[in-house]
């Protein structure tokens, strides 16, 4: 469910028309919704109730501070996976204690600014960065807690790119490896263990591959108990899917995910974290942009926006598909067309759906992307020297500019050119 609807024929972001936004900030630009984003946290917060928790937003899927501190403030931990991140969620309000640092490559400089900073954990990717790790915190007259992240080579079931258990990829120990590993970590004066943890992948659709990793992580919690480990804490990771698709076929619930964890570890005694970041952010969130024109091809209509895949990459990175919608509510029994929609990069890969039907729309009407909150504006660029494109946080009748559009000066000023030319 998300905040997205249309009113009095025009399709509005809790109480706020899109057009209005549109006629205030230009397009395109991003907007989220205060509402859904609180419901997606509390869902998944009501459904680990009655255990030890702590739900940490992976804000690699969206890390405005303004959402970073509107969850925050519902009681939202932070998993974060680089020193900017970590920097972000400091500025924007997050409690140290609540942030947790993931991440394959964490370099020296990053691990000292999160202890000097205050972190809850690292979760640790390999021996090499757990033997940095100690170094630096023995340096720093500190011991960092650790989770270790073990790879439990169980397929995902996803895309190839955003898959992350399987043994081939690059994340995590071999967990046929990890007794060895935490017998390392007992000997390294500069950590201390604290817990395993655990993630598979990105926009999973099926339960069945967290159940397979979670009896895993349940048998090696029991071993590394017996070898003399401390294990109370188990980061779960994220990666439950969303529909990004008007179908019937639906992704599990949070409560399902839940009721999945309780079977599996629930009997641990141990702490749980999870880090959703797409379930909560992905819904929350449209890219809105407006057509330039209606091109006839040899063979199709091309439906030419001036959005592109620079502002949102996912269909060019990830053949993602989005939702596209009318801002102005079609009538019933309008006309229908069908059309290849692209945007004005110079890339034949800036094609945001081909072939889609949907209703007739022309010149200077509004187009909404639904499902656009995750890994949308945090991973655009300014490609073709276009600048970043706004980001606009509604709540009920209200809206602000969260990110401004740079002008093309403020682009321009941040090169520099050498004195010898």
């Amino acid at each position: 469910m998300d905040h997205f609807l249309y009113r009095d024929g025009t399709l509005c972001a809790e109480d706020v028309a899109l057009s209005e936004i549109a006629a205030q900030v230009g397009t395109p630009f991003y907007v989220y919704s205060s509402a859904t984003l609180l419901r997606h946290f509390h869902l998944f917060d009501t459904a680990l109730a009655g255990m030890d928790h702590l739900v940490c937003f992976a804000m690699k899927s969206l890390s405005n501070q303004a959402v970073l501190r509107l969850l925050a403030e519902a009681g939202a931990g932070m998993d974060v996976v680089s020193g900017g991140e970590y920097a972000r969620a400091v500025a924007a309000g997050v409690p140290p204690e609540r942030i947790v640092f993931s991440g394959v490559g964490k370099t020296r400089a990053e691990m000292r600014q999160a202890l000097t900073g205050g972190i809850r954990q690292f979760n640790v990717e390999s021996e090499p960065e757990m033997r940095a790790l100690s170094e630096v915190a023995v340096e720093l007259g500190q011991v960092a807690p650790i989770t270790i992240r073990v790879n439990p080579d169980v397929d995902a079931r996803t895309h190839a790119k955003i898959a992350t258990g399987k043994s081939e990829n690059k994340f995590g120990i071999p967990i046929a490896r990890a007794r060895a590993v935490y017998a390392l970590a007992a000997d390294l004066p500069g950590v201390e263990v604290i817990g395993i943890d655990v993630h598979i992948g990105s926009q999973l659709t099926d339960l069945a591959p967290f159940e397979a990793a979670y009896l895993k992580v349940a048998e090696l919690t029991e071993q590394l108990r017996a070898d003399g480990h401390t294990i109370r804490r188990l980061d779960l990771g994220g990666g439950l899917g969303i529909p990004y698709a008007q179908t019937n076929e639906a992704p599990p619930s949070p409560q399902d995910y839940g009721d999945l964890i309780r079977r599996t570890v629930g009997h641990l005694g141990c702490e749980i974290e999870i880090e959703p970041g797409r379930l909560i952010s992905g819904n929350a969130g449209l890219m809105v942009s407006r057509v330039i024109y209606v091109k006839e091809g040899a063979d199709r209509q091309f439906l030419i926006l001036d959005g592109a895949m620079n502002d949102l990459i996912r269909p060019a990175m990830y053949e993602a598909h989005h939702d596209i919608v009318p801002v102005v509510e079609p009538a019933p029994g309008a006309e229908r067309a069908t059309y290849d929609i692209v945007g004005p990069v110079c890339e034949s890969g800036d094609t945001f759906a081909k072939g889609r039907t949907m209703a007739q729309v022309g010149p200077g009407d509004l187009v909404a992307f639904r499902s656009a909150g995750a890994y949308g504006a945090v991973m655009a660029s300014e490609y073709n020297s276009r600048p970043l494109i706004p980001e606009v946080l509604v709540q009920r009748d209200q809206f602000a500019v969260i990110r401004a559009r740079p002008t093309f000066d403020e682009m321009i000023a941040r090169d520099m050119i050498p004195a010898w030319l």
